[in-house]
């Protein structure tokens, strides 16, 4: 399933996101990841979490490096059971034009490999114009 947390900059989405986190990796028996654009906010994380800074790795310009980046870290790890992605809008190369298509993308991913996405995002549900059925909104 893929989960969106939507609203202007400055909003708090990203501690939202970050509580989220915290909460998941103690329900669940599988690894969380929780991508997010640099090392800000890196100690709030619960230690049990994987956090994956994308500044780290400057040479991921666009959606489709992006997604390929998202498939390599699940592919050296069938553990991972949630996936959280902090400020998506943020990342270099990627636009809000391509959201839809990136949700559908990732709806195909958590099928596949039955792992959970949240997704946090500096845009209105309306900018997104993302069918309701394709993920659930949390606000």
């Amino acid at each position: 399933m893929v989960n969106l947390l939507t609203g202007q900059k400055g909003s708090g989405k990203t501690q939202k996101m970050i509580e989220a986190a915290n909460l998941k990796a103690k329900e669940c028996d599988g690894n969380v990841v929780f991508i997010k654009n640099s090392h800000n906010d890196t100690y709030s994380l619960s230690f049990d979490i994987r956090a994956v800074c994308m500044a780290d790795y400057p040479s991921i310009s666009n959606i489709s490096e992006y997604t390929g980046f998202i498939y390599g870290m699940l592919s050296a790890n069938s553990d991972i059971q949630v996936i959280f992605i902090d400020g998506i809008l943020k990342q270099k190369g990627i636009v809000l034009e391509g959201m839809a298509a990136f949700v559908d993308t990732l709806n195909s991913i958590s099928k596949a490999h039955n792992v959970d996405f949240y997704v946090s995002l500096s845009a209105s549900k309306e900018e997104l114009g993302i069918e309701a059925d394709k993920c659930n909104f949390l606000n």
